[in-house]
């Protein structure tokens, strides 16, 4: 591991009608009356309310924050695609992936055995905090271009599954830091460097060659 009703009402006279069975909504006059004639009246109903309008969600189309985890020292990557959301922490102890997603500049991720993590976007910056084994960090994480950012391989060998995740961060005086780690199976594994300016080289773990990919290649299957 690197160190990194409408209500319509009826008038009497409608009433009567209706009680007599009369379809008509006029009454016809009694012989002996002079004239005298009652008819129902019908309000219209009344013009239905429009349903409430629900308001849009907006979510960013493409977005890439990393920078350090306050009071731990590792990093955290946050990447999130049009709603989808996935990061990556690492502080060359212990490593969590989530997934989760973005909406209104929010974002609400979830991982392994409990962990989570959170962060408002804005500013050119992710602003949150991540919850992991018990412990609570609090991060700001600036945006980034290439080639900073989040990296991942996999492939299976001898029936296992090796995994990588590496968090690139550029310096601000030059040159890159990582942090990330490995694992075949349950097995942790050394963690060989990406290039820092081609980290989607392919690079050697543990006698296994395999391929960067940078997060546009797998926050699909991952969220």
């Amino acid at each position: 591991m690197s160190r990194l009703g409408p209500f319509i009402t009826l008038a009497a006279g409608g009433v009567l009608a209706a009680g007599l069975g009369v379809a008509s909504v006029v009454a016809a006059p009694a012989s002996n009356t002079s004239g005298y004639t009652v008819a129902s009246t019908t309000t219209s109903p009344s013009p239905a309310k429009p349903a409430p309008t629900k308001a849009q969600v907006k979510t960013i189309p493409k977005a890439d924050y990393a920078g350090y985890v306050k009071g731990n020292g590792g990093l955290i990557a946050v990447s999130v695609r049009n709603g989808k959301a996935v990061a990556y922490f690492c502080d060359g102890r212990a490593e969590a992936w989530f997934k989760g997603r973005e909406a209104d500049g929010k974002v609400t991720l979830t991982g392994f055995g409990g962990a989570k993590a959170t962060a408002t976007l804005g500013g050119g910056k992710a602003k949150g905090w991540l919850a992991l084994s018990g412990k609570r960090w609090t991060f700001t994480a600036p945006t980034t271009v290439k080639p900073s950012g989040l990296y991942r391989a996999t492939a299976f060998v001898r029936g296992a599954k090796l995994r990588a995740g590496w968090i690139v961060l550029a310096k601000p005086r030059g040159g890159f830091y990582q942090v990330g780690a490995a694992f075949e199976g349950d097995r942790q594994i050394k963690l060989a460097n990406v290039d820092d300016e081609r980290p989607t080289d392919p690079v050697k773990l543990d006698q296994t060659t395999v391929y960067p990919k940078d997060v546009d290649s797998f926050i699909e299957e991952m969220s």
